[in-house]
């Protein structure tokens, strides 16, 4: 457990250090709201038109679907460094867990996900 505690007093102080930035820069920082400031922008234009009607359920489907596989990808890089110390145990379980994300993936292309 003495192992743990460096890492344990770096998680809190980062945590009070990043608490005390937020709260400082809450309290000190400048504070004049004009109507300049409050109008809704992007992309530094102006806008020509508020926003109306709905956005598609699939846009935000698909953003979840691309961060999921995007996220779980990441995980093929440090087992392709450690892979000759990892031997053939190391290899069936990249085989299963790219099976399952294979799985999902089919999954998510069944139902239409990745279909505008």
């Amino acid at each position: 457990m003495s192992e743990y505690l460096g890492l344990v007093i770096f998680f809190v102080l980062t945590g009070a250090l990043t608490g005390t930035f937020i709260v400082l820069s809450s309290v000190l920082g400048p504070k004049k709201p004009s109507p300049v400031k409050s109008e809704a922008f992007e992309c530094g234009e102006v806008a020509f038109s508020l926003p109306s009607g709905h956005v598609s359920v699939k846009f935000y489907l698909t953003a979840i679907l691309f961060i999921l596989f995007d996220v779980e990808l990441v995980f093929l890089y440090p087992w392709a460094v450690a892979y000759r110390g990892l031997g053939v145990l190391g290899l069936v379980e990249m085989i299963i867990f790219l099976g399952i994300l294979m799985v999902g993936f089919f999954y998510a292309w069944d139902n239409g996900a990745l279909e505008w």
